[in-house]
């Protein structure tokens, strides 16, 4: 007997129907109506999906936007052009994220070259998914969609210790070498007693902004394929929003350390790594999600550690690494 999880695991492309109905994008609205009229359309059409030349997905266009506009209106006037997909790879329980996450009635399922292979639709979230006489398979779906902890959740204590202690291990790493690298600059701290006092502060910026840029990929990774392009266009984003961060958070801090110490370089030093570190944690914040996520591991429990870990390794050493060029 198959069990609901195998179920989830499956190829989206298993429950998903081939009965979509799609419009050339140099229709009017007029020559669409026309075409829905004499070529029909499927048993379940939600929205209507427009295509270039190529075949390849151009837009949407949802029914009573179709049914409400102007006739001579261009079909690309009336159509949505960022549609939010399902690559062909992703499984049923993929696809029940993508309900949950975006609250859509329906989504195309395309190939690389954004060609529809076929619409699921809400039905996999309620037929195909649930059974509503069973209420441990809606508590299990929902642990599955909601945090993919089913690994961890009910299982024994040494078999979660063994599933998360692997990915701490990266915490205790970093630690040591963070330690390693406060005592290689052990003369650098004797110089001025202010940067022992802000290493806790430092650490504390670089982490948070980490973690919200983290957390804003991996939101992303969840609804979208993860491609080059999207990926320079989230570091482009967050580098611009790290300098934004870097100078902001740098002048606040520059300042408090000059009106604590009363000098001028220590307050130089500290402001401007906090630059340097601030920017780092979100290049590193959309950088490190993606490559694991190119690689297949677990994004929500490796991304956090190694993260973390990496961002603390480098706030250390560009902390005193400034401190030791500028005092």
């Amino acid at each position: 007997m198959i069990k609901l999880s195998d179920h989830l695991h499956q190829p989206v492309m298993t429950v998903a129907r081939k009965d979509f109905a799609t419009l050339r994008q140099d229709f009017s609205v007029k020559q669409a109506l026309d075409n829905i009229r004499s070529s029909g359309v499927g048993e379940k059409i939600v929205y209507f999906y427009v295509v270039n030349d190529d075949g390849a997905l151009a837009g949407v266009v949802p029914t009573r936007r179709l049914l409400t506009a102007s006739l001579d209106e261009p079909l690309t006037k009336v159509m949505i052009k960022q549609v939010i997909t399902i690559p062909e790879e992703a499984t049923v329980l993929d696809a029940c994220e993508f309900f949950v996450i975006h609250k859509f009635l329906a989504f195309p399922i395309v190939d690389p070259h954004r060609h529809i292979l076929g619409v699921v639709d809400v039905a996999v979230f309620t037929d195909e998914v649930f059974d509503l006489s069973e209420k441990e398979h809606m508590e299990e779906v929902f642990e599955l969609i909601g945090f993919h902890v089913s690994r961890v959740r009910g299982a024994s204590p040494f078999k979660a210790f063994k599933f998360r202690f692997v990915w701490l291990l990266a915490t205790i790493a970093s630690g040591t070498i963070c330690a390693m690298l406060v005592s290689a600059y052990g003369a650098t701290l004797t110089k001025t007693i202010a940067l022992a006092f802000f290493i806790s502060m430092i650490l504390a910026l670089g982490e948070s902004v980490s973690i919200q840029t983290m957390t804003v990929t991996l939101q992303g990774l969840r609804s979208k394929s993860a491609t080059f392009l999207l990926y320079t266009r989230a570091l482009r984003h967050e580098v611009i929003t790290g300098v934004f961060l870097g100078v902001g958070c740098g002048a606040v801090v520059g300042c408090i350390v000059w009106l604590w110490s009363g000098n001028v370089m220590p307050a130089v030093s500290i402001g401007s790594s906090v630059f340097f570190i601030l920017l780092a944690a979100c290049a590193l914040g959309v950088s490190v999600p993606t490559l694991l996520h190119a690689l297949k591991l677990d994004l929500k429990i490796a991304s956090g550690p190694l993260t973390l870990a990496i961002v603390d390794i480098f706030t250390i050493f560009c902390y005193f690494m400034m401190a030791k060029i500028l005092i």
